[in-house]
């Protein structure tokens, strides 16, 4: 499919000379004004039914919930009443009487179903009506006609886009300067001039309503997406740093497997030669996993990365974890369970990681509670357990929560591992992470090996 664009330009001049500026600037007003007041005037465009999800509307059920969503269109309908009241009291009584309050309903009513065409309406209806009507002190809107052009332009106004407003503004003036100049006689007071005042004090508060209500949009699609992109942000970064991680540890046993292979035919006296090709094929194979890793791992690290000088952490440091947060004001318990014993180092380091997340978000969220950190060795891997308490309610520091990824970072280290994780907050009041990660069986040495 071809998109092709048309650029719209004014007509030329005589002789082909370009119109001026201001011509240009007319033209673009007068194919405003066909738009938005012209264009499909009396085009269907039903009134919407409200959301019922407001402050008070919220808490109805049932067939009061159904009847809130019509709250609008009862509004303008009670609006409509009042000004055929008006209508029929500003006129003498007998036919022309409720002539006029029809006259002045009927706009308002239109308004819900064809709201341009209700404004065109309500002007036609002024104009009948201050011929119909006998009021001398109130011309040309008598008091039906001024109570349903307001109510018009006000929701006309605020169903459609500002300037529309200021066009039906601008109309209602026109009309009202036209009607003194021309039919004006007889008639020493006239109410032009409040209509406009009224009027335009009424646009303009639909007007910045709806340029408030629109800029809130915006700014809740801005945050949204935002937050879209700060979690995907977070999240490609905690991918990197566990691909890091990763690349540090699988390079570290690939080089030691490669050396040990390397070295292993010197610690046999006379290795026959089957065996000399076997370590030496492995010793191949440990170098190329290597370099492919190094290859493929090496491409996450930034170029004012470096490698950290001490190792990487394991279980067997998480008592200087434990120490640090004791000092930053956190009171932590850590209870082990099951025969302790040597993990591999990607589960020892994403537990490690783990519980500091946890403790980090128990310091964040809910500052001078208590946590709890239990560690179970089982027979198929390992489970990790970090539970904290409510903050106390007097208590001297407040919650900083931070971006709210620290979670998301937890399940991509369990999800790596094919492990399990859940994370709720407690009956108490605090907050509970559960994670278990898998070990598989370890494979008996083979005597005789290195």
């Amino acid at each position: 499919m071809t998109e092709t664009t048309h650029t719209q330009t004014s007509p030329p001049g005589p002789a082909g000379r370009p119109r001026s500026p201001e011509f240009r600037l007319a033209a673009d007003a007068l194919r405003g004004l066909r738009q938005d007041l012209f264009h499909q005037a009396f085009a269907y465009r039903p009134l919407p039914r409200m959301a019922v999800d407001g402050p008070l509307t919220r808490h109805l059920s049932g067939r009061p919930r159904a009847y809130a969503a019509w709250t609008p269109h009862a509004v303008v309908a009670a609006g409509g009443l009042v000004a055929m009241a008006a209508g029929m009291a500003g006129t003498d009584a007998g036919g022309p009487s409720l002539l006029c309050g029809l006259l002045a309903l009927a706009p308002v009513l239109l308004t819900l179903v064809r709201p341009v065409g209700a404004f065109w309406l309500s002007l036609a209806a002024t104009a009948a009506t201050s011929a119909l009507g006998s009021s001398w002190g109130s011309w040309p809107w008598l008091p039906g006609s001024l109570v349903s052009h307001l109510l018009v332009l006000t929701v006309v106004a605020s169903r459609t886009r500002p300037r529309t407003a200021a066009w039906m503004w601008l109309l209602t003036a026109l009309y009202g300067f036209w009607a003194e100049a021309v039919l004006g006689y007889g008639h020493y007071d006239t109410d032009t001039a409040p209509m406009l005042v009224v009027s335009a004090l009424a646009l303009l508060v639909v007007t910045v309503r709806h340029i408030r209500r629109d800029a809130e949009q915006e700014v809740t699609a801005q945050q949204t997406v935002t937050e879209h992109e700060r979690s995907r942000r977070t999240l490609l970064e905690e991918r990197t740093t566990i691909a890091r991680e990763l690349h540090d540890v699988v390079a570290h046993h690939m080089s030691v497997v490669a050396i040990q292979a390397e070295a292993a035919p010197y610690r046999v006296e006379n290795p026959p030669p089957e065996l000399e090709k076997a370590f030496a094929t492995i010793r191949e194979n440990a170098v190329a996993a290597l370099t492919e890793l190094r290859r493929v791992l090496g491409v996450v690290r930034a170029e004012d990365y470096e490698a950290p000088d001490a190792p990487q952490p394991t279980l067997a440091d998480l008592d200087g974890l434990l120490a640090n947060v004791r000092e930053a004001g956190l009171t932590v318990d850590k209870a082990v369970t099951g025969a302790v014993r040597e993990l591999p180092q990607g589960v020892e380091l994403s537990a490690y990681r783990i519980v500091q997340e946890a403790l980090s978000n128990t310091l964040r969220h809910a500052p001078g509670a208590s946590a709890r950190v239990e560690i179970g060795y089982v027979l198929g891997g390992l489970g990790l357990r970090i539970v904290n308490g409510p903050p106390p309610a007097p208590g001297p520091l407040k919650p900083s929560p931070g971006a709210g990824h620290g979670i998301t970072g937890m399940r991509e280290r369990v999800t790596m591992l094919d492990g399990e994780m859940t994370a709720a907050p407690t009956a108490e009041g605090g907050y509970e992470v559960t994670v278990f990660l898998p070990v598989p069986a370890a494979t008996p040495a083979i005597e005789g090996t290195a």
